[in-house]
């Protein structure tokens, strides 16, 4: 109404200027300067208006993306929960679990048999199979008649995975190419570590070892341990975690800074062991996560192919 008002009394003032029967009849001799104060005034008032509007448009945004960080902690944990008791159901029906640390003193008995060993592992980025033995390796015996085959199959972190991934204040989640890239350079640092104690043990008497990486794009979420065909160790990251202040840069245009990454943890889980001296239902499993894991590993591409290509696309 206010508006309005002001509005129709710069029309008066403007009508009463040129109109001398409007003019006598209004009286003054000031319409002109009060028509031009009444549209400033209109134009003022209504620009009042529209940065209220906005302020108020602004703090309810505002207010709506903390709801949403809110419920995404919410989601997060319920998730992490759900995790857990799948993992727990998990283990119930299993006949032996094992902690990462009974998995090493696992993989530093069957090295040190000696003959040939094959020891296997799918997992995030290798660290919870390649950082153990790196330890077993500099300390195996002199004269060891042991050939050991190693192979760690990865995701391929070379292209875009959602988790783990960037969760933005609006609660969604997407890729974090510059997270996935940290993966990789991880993924890549473990197998030059372990490669290095190819030719230590070649002139030490120590046996002979091959190391071999390879990635394909899946998930990251199981992790599986195979010594020759005769164990299987398997387990899941059975937590997440939203971490805060990492990769802002990677926030895309229109979003707040802050993302947050949405990660898998599960170093320490405990493993389900599955020995060919059990029962039939332990060999069942054995062959049948054997026959997974060669699947996924024949059709995997080797790291250093992904490796090429993701410096490739970089430069």
């Amino acid at each position: 109404m206010t508006k309005a008002l002001l509005l129709i009394i710069f029309l008066l003032g403007l009508i009463a200027q040129f109109v001398k029967p409007v003019g006598d009849a209004l009286e003054g001799k000031a319409y002109l300067g009060g028509a031009l104060l009444s549209l400033v005034g209109y134009v003022l008032y209504a620009e009042v208006q529209r940065l209220n509007a906005a302020h108020e448009t602004q703090r309810q945004g505002a207010g709506a993306l903390r709801a949403s960080a809110g419920r995404l902690e919410e989601e997060v944990q319920r998730l992490s929960e759900g995790v857990r008791h799948l993992n727990e159901e998990r283990m119930l029906g299993a006949q032996d679990l094992i902690t990462p640390e009974s998995l090493n003193a696992e993989f530093k008995k069957a090295i040190e048999a000696g003959g040939v060993v094959r020891l296997s592992a799918m997992g995030f980025t290798g660290e919870t199979f390649a950082k153990p033995l790196e330890r077993i390796l500099e300390n195996i015996p002199l004269n060891l008649q042991c050939t050991l085959h190693l192979r760690v199959l990865v995701p391929d972190f070379t292209k875009p995975l959602e988790v783990p991934g960037l969760v933005g204040l609006n609660g969604k989640v997407r890729d974090a190419p510059a997270f996935r890239r940290s993966l990789l350079e991880m993924v890549e640092s473990h197998e030059t570590r372990l490669k290095r104690h190819v030719v230590r043990m070649r002139n030490k008497r120590q046996g002979e070892l091959t190391v071999e990486f390879r990635a394909m794009h899946m998930s990251p979420s199981l992790k599986l341990y195979l010594i020759n065909s005769d164990k299987v160790f398997e387990g899941i990251y059975d937590k997440i975690e939203l971490r805060e202040g990492e990769f802002d840069s990677e926030v895309g245009a229109g979003e707040a800074s802050g993302g947050q990454i949405l990660d898998l943890l599960g170093y320490d889980s405990l493993l389900t062991r599955w020995s060919w001296d059990d029962d039939q239902r332990s060999r069942d499993i054995i062959v049948r996560r054997q026959e997974l894991f060669d699947t996924f590993w024949n059709a995997a591409h080797e790291l250093a192919e992904i490796s090429g290509r993701s410096a490739g696309s970089s430069a």
